[in-house]
């Protein structure tokens, strides 16, 4: 499906509920960022705006970025119950085709579940073009559902392919046999036009609890990169 059928979807799905999501930070952006120096973070995908609003309460001035008008203006309404509304800004926007204005460039970007279904987006261009967003000295931070997030998976989900941390790797380095020497110890990554330290590309176990208290083994993608100075 092209762009705007993916606008629509997604549109009409924040325009059916009053809420989608928690409003709380996902766990591995509070985690990594949470020993980073503060400065200019971008969320792609933002989507209600809670992990925007987290890194301004962090002292992060912070820009998110989402396909559905509706979600944006939650975040922003967010960020004003907040109090963080001065350090927040929300773009209604196609990331396959935003940019920052002025080619401004951020500390920390950050995709968190940029995932789409049934209605697809190109998920691996939109993340090869982030690495472009980075600043001197900044860090990349990528998290996606490497494994079916809960235990009832509707039909439409049954064919999606979920992302490994290799490919994500891949996409945001811009190559298709992008490695690192060794994610542990942040060594040179493979491909690319630009240097990279490799800080993480791994699979993480978590566990989610639904409403009903029911339990659910899955895992995470989690990739991170910081751009040599």
């Amino acid at each position: 499906m092209d762009e705007h059928d993916a606008r629509d979807w997604w549109e009409a799905r924040y325009a059916g509920s009053e809420g989608i999501w928690s409003g709380r930070v996902n766990a591995v952006l509070a985690a990594e960022a949470a020993d980073l120096p503060v400065g200019r973070a971008l969320d792609l995908g933002c989507g209600e705006g809670g992990d925007v609003v987290w890194l301004a309460e962090q002292g992060w001035t912070a820009t998110g970025v989402d396909l559905s008008a509706t979600a944006v203006a939650r975040a922003g309404r967010a960020a004003a119950a907040a109090g963080v509304d001065g350090r927040t800004t929300f773009v209604a926007a196609d990331l396959a085709t935003w940019a920052p204005e002025d080619d401004e460039r951020y500390d920390l970007v950050t995709a968190s579940f940029l995932q789409s279904w049934p209605v697809e987006i190109p998920r691996a261009a939109i993340l090869r073009k982030a690495a472009g967003f980075v600043a001197p000295g900044g860090h990349l931070l990528v998290t996606a559902h490497a494994a079916p997030p809960h235990g009832d998976l509707p039909e439409e989900m049954r064919a999606y392919r979920f992302p490994t941390p290799e490919e994500d790797l891949a996409a945001v380095l811009g190559s298709d046999e992008a490695t690192a020497d060794d994610p542990a110890a942040g060594g040179p990554a493979a491909g690319g036009p630009a240097a990279w330290a490799v800080l993480s590309a791994e699979r993480r176990p978590r566990t989610t609890t639904t409403a009903d208290g029911t339990t659910h083994e899955t895992e995470d993608s989690v990739v991170l990169v910081r751009r040599r100075a």
